[in-house]
């Protein structure tokens, strides 16, 4: 972007109203373990020198935006926003990223945009699972049958998160239309400075729901959400729809929901997704539908809610040695408050956890189960 809208935009963060008292950095999660990263740093280059250099540091792909930060900033920085814009830039002057997993996700987002190759997405639809072509209801999966093939030897079977999303609605009354042809919700480009094909699939999703005509749409990744009902309406206007995350429908008919579920005796914690948490704001209902299950017992960790510490990887980037111990440290959280189980809410947080739970970081006698919060609900219904 030209130098000038680059400043702009900047402003709007309020990244120049920085006091340089260091809450950011005393806060964030990477300057704990990673001594040559300070937010407080950055954004204090951004005061003193020219911007465009900034976006040239390697050091802005890697801030998780997790947002901790901007709840603590006394001048009301918005770091994360601020990241992004910087990203933009970064992406411009061809400072790339380094990509998790060789850029396969990000290549596949691209094609998305890019590509009318009809998709082959459907076949975890099985037989006992009730879905329409028309209602009110839509259900965005996201990239769920990427990662089910990606990370097929983490033994991940992200899958049965989809499956479990439409049992449960089933199970209320629902059932919800499905896109043959829906496209990665472009999170990862967005914060990979990526804007022009973030708008691609952008315009792609939402002419596509349309088309179906529902009026709401669920989805069960934080990162869909936040996406598309944030951020698809800057680039695309309003939607003509609304979106709801899956805790947030079944908290509303949790009564009908309780007289489902059978008893799960186990001792589990919850990790709060950056995305819903700080981002949209919601912490409630995924609580709710946990303590729902009968024979559950809820523990929550030291850090959570407001106060917690994301999965320590952002857009399938910048994931080494530091996310790896930040991973280690939210899953000894959970052991160490008593935690059979970490519940987690967010697709990418559930394989994160899991990819930890592969090494030798942590004793196998104090290592935790990972399991997706609505799977935990649909095993519940099973129970019955």
């Amino acid at each position: 972007m030209a130098e000038a809208t680059f400043q702009k935009t900047l402003s709007l963060t309020n990244a120049f109203r920085c006091l340089e008292c260091g809450k950011c950095t005393a806060v964030c999660p990477i300057s704990r373990y990673n001594g040559t990263y300070s937010p407080r740093r950055i954004v204090g280059r951004l005061i003193s020198e020219n911007p465009a250099n900034v976006a040239l540091d390697p050091n802005v792909w890697t801030c998780l935006t997790c947002g901790l930060c901007n709840a603590r900033c006394p001048s009301d920085v918005k770091y994360s926003a601020m990241t992004k814009v910087l990203r933009r830039e970064a992406f411009r002057l061809h400072n790339d990223p380094s990509c998790s997993h060789g850029g396969a996700l990000q290549a596949m987002m691209r094609i998305h945009a890019t590509s009318n190759q009809p998709q082959d997405r459907m076949g975890w639809v099985t037989g006992d699972l009730k879905i329409a072509e028309k209602g009110e209801w839509g259900y965005f999966v996201g990239c769920l049958p990427y990662f089910d093939a990606l990370f097929s030897d983490l033994e991940s079977n992200t899958l049965a998160i989809a499956k479990s999303v439409v049992k449960v609605l089933n199970v209320l009354g629902i059932e919800p239309v499905v896109m043959k042809d829906e496209r990665c919700c472009g999170h990862d480009l967005l914060w990979g400075g990526d804007i022009e094909n973030f708008k691609l699939l952008a315009e792609r999703n939402v002419k596509m729901i349309r088309a179906t005509g529902v009026k709401k749409v669920l989805t069960a990744c934080p990162e869909c959400y936040r996406t598309l009902a944030v951020d698809y309406p800057e680039v695309v206007g309003p939607l003509g729809f609304q979106m709801v995350y899956i805790t947030e429908l079944l908290a509303d008919v949790s009564a009908q929901l309780e007289k489902k579920l059978g008893e799960i005796k186990k001792t589990v914690s919850f990790q709060d997704p950056c995305r819903l948490g700080r981002h949209m704001g919601i912490y409630d209902s995924p609580r709710r539908m946990i303590n729902l299950i009968p024979g559950v017992q809820f523990n929550e960790m030291t850090k959570r809610g407001p106060g917690a510490i994301c999965c320590g990887t952002s857009a399938w980037q910048n994931c080494d040695a530091t996310s790896k111990r930040i991973q280690t440290d939210r899953l000894l959280g959970a052991y160490n408050v008593g935690a059979e189980m970490l519940v987690t809410s967010c697709p990418k947080c559930y394989v994160h956890f899991k990819c930890a739970l592969q090494g030798e970081s942590i004793p196998e006698d104090k290592k935790v189960e990972v399991k997706d919060l609505i799977v935990l609900l649909a095993e519940a219904l099973n129970s019955k």
